[in-house]
């Protein structure tokens, strides 16, 4: 997707609901608690056709934009058409089981503003617990996503591809480069957006932002990971919650392998 660029603030965020009415909430009540020392953001909220969120829902948070779809488009699709309603010179991908913490959107704009290359950022994560999630990742390998859903992960050589895949050798404290960022949350500079195009909507759910990243290092953009920035998600990863022998009952982990292989033929030989 390639969108019109119009910069009249400084972050605009955008939320897909579906089906998760409560989560949203919270949120939105993360974000308007969050500090926003002299920026200026905006809200757009898009219900998949989730049918449990309506704009009065959304009255107690003041103005947000919102977008009702008459049918689910899929993931990427619908942070699309947010991306194609922002206004901001920075555009945040954050998802409705996320909460902000107060200085997320300040430290990350600052960031940002400081590292003109930098594409994309994406923060530390945290569990319910306060134990920490694994959101950085390098390229998958033809076989890391089975390796991952299966019990092969736990033989020698599988291992070593997944600690490769999840980094165990960086020090998850510190900024870096990284080859992609988990999608729950991205604070994206609109510009490189703009260069590289939006999300890929031929992913209905899943790849969307591991070949989003790698069209931003592409087009010359870092993405980066930054722990000095932290949310709280509440993630429930759909397509691994599925015993893997029941693997061909699961709709989500259909769509897992249906975006594999199309991940797989899009960057085949690159």
């Amino acid at each position: 997707m390639i969108f019109k660029l119009y910069i009249f603030m400084d972050v605009s965020i955008v939320i897909v609901n579906y089906k998760s009415k409560d989560l949203t909430l919270n949120c939105l009540r993360s974000i308007k608690n969050a500090d926003w020392p002299g920026l200026d953001y905006e809200i757009i909220v898009v219900d998949n056709y989730s049918v449990d969120l309506a704009s009065r829902d959304l009255e107690p948070f003041g103005e947000i934009k919102f977008v009702m779809n008459g049918r689910n488009m899929g993931y990427g699709a619908a942070n699309n058409q947010g991306i194609g309603q922002s206004q901001g010179k920075y555009i945040v991908i954050m998802n409705p089981d996320t909460s902000a913490s107060k200085d997320i959107f300040i430290k990350l704009f600052d960031f940002m503003e400081n590292n003109p290359r930098v594409g994309v950022a994406g923060p530390k994560q945290f569990n319910l617990d306060q134990t920490v999630q694994e959101t950085c990742f390098r390229w998958p390998g033809l076989l890391t996503p089975l390796y991952r859903r299966t019990p092969l992960g736990k033989i020698g050589f599988a291992k070593r591809n997944l600690d490769r895949f999840l980094y165990k050798d960086y020090n998850k404290d510190k900024i870096g480069e990284v080859d992609w960022l988990l999608g729950s949350f991205l604070f994206c500079r609109a510009e490189a957006l703009r260069q590289v195009g939006a999300f890929d909507e031929r992913f209905f759910i899943y790849f969307e932002d591991i070949d989003l990243c790698r069209r931003f290092w592409g087009g010359g953009w870092q993405v980066i990971y930054n722990p000095d920035a932290v949310i709280t998600h509440n993630h429930a990863r759909q397509s691994a919650r599925t015993p893997w022998y029941k693997f061909f009952k699961s709709i989500a982990a259909w769509h897992h392998l249906a975006s594999w292989v199309k991940y797989l033929w899009k960057w085949r030989g690159r």
